[in-house]
């Protein structure tokens, strides 16, 4: 096996991902193989799963995982583990949407699905990794948040609440191990072109690139190449960050000055 050099890291890094069958995640799967990297991609969705595992070749192996659940958390990183006697990165990408509702309208379910998903997730599947990355000295993680989590989108509460959730606990997870070789940064994006873009509405998309003041969404590789960097040797000084990835929609104000209706707080949106 090759070993793309532009990261500067030993071959045969073990690396985790869930939530990498599809999407985001696969983008992150192939970009760190690319990179040199043996890769375990952790999913759900098993069939989904072992086909993106098979498209990487013998350097990627997939585990059918419900990363809500300690128990299959503990046995993936396990798995991950014992396959090549290291995990030097992990990254956190399982999460869902949930349903596009008002915040008064939501059930508990609706909010606790979207909390366990993409916020509890998040801390059993490092807390297993630290766990062995303390062990051995050394490891990154990197948490896909959402530039929702720092602004919010409106019938998104549990997605946005999720989101600052992940960015927090990227925080202060990164300050406990920051003297123990261990890096953890998070990845903010806005909207991304994965198949959750394609169930949208033309209105809801027009809204969401109007945020953006780059005027178009973010493709799944440019998401992968930051973290590509953030799981590479050459981030050596930057730890409990967090990357935004969207398209200036992080700075002051819209595309073309435009602000985005109130009146359209009832169609769904995704970042």
């Amino acid at each position: 096996m090759t070993s793309d050099r532009r990261c500067h890291e030993p071959r045969g890094k073990g690396r985790a991902r869930d939530g990498g069958a599809r999407g985001i995640g696969l983008a992150i799967a192939q970009r760190l193989a690319a990179d040199g990297a043996r890769v375990a991609i952790a999913d759900l969705d098993e069939p989904a799963a072992k086909s993106a595992a098979s498209g990487l070749g013998a350097s990627a192996i997939a585990i059918t995982a419900d990363v809500t659940r300690t128990a299959d958390v503990e046995r993936m990183v396990t798995a991950a583990h014992r396959q090549w006697g290291r995990l030097d990165i992990v990254v956190n990408n399982a999460g869902i949407t949930g349903g596009s509702k008002l915040t008064w309208e939501l059930t508990d379910e609706d909010w606790n699905q979207v909390i366990a998903c993409d916020l509890t997730s998040v801390f059993l599947v490092s807390r297993a990794a630290v766990r062995l990355m303390l062990a051995q000295g050394g490891g990154r993680i990197i948490n896909i948040a959402s530039i929702a989590g720092k602004e919010g989108n409106p019938t998104l509460a549990p997605y946005s609440a999720a989101k600052a959730g992940v960015i927090g606990f990227t925080k202060a997870l990164a300050k406990e191990v920051a003297n123990r070789g261990i890096f953890v940064n998070a990845v903010a994006p806005a909207v991304i072109g994965t198949d959750l873009v394609k169930q949208m509405s033309k209105e809801t998309v027009d809204y969401l690139v109007a945020k953006i003041p780059m005027g178009r969404i973010g493709r799944p590789d440019e998401v992968a190449a930051l973290v590509a960097w953030l799981a590479s040797d050459d981030c050596s000084f930057s730890t409990g960050a967090v990357y935004d990835l969207s398209g200036g929609r992080g700075a002051r104000g819209t595309r073309r000055g435009l602000q985005a209706s109130p009146g359209r707080f009832h169609r769904p949106m995704i970042s």
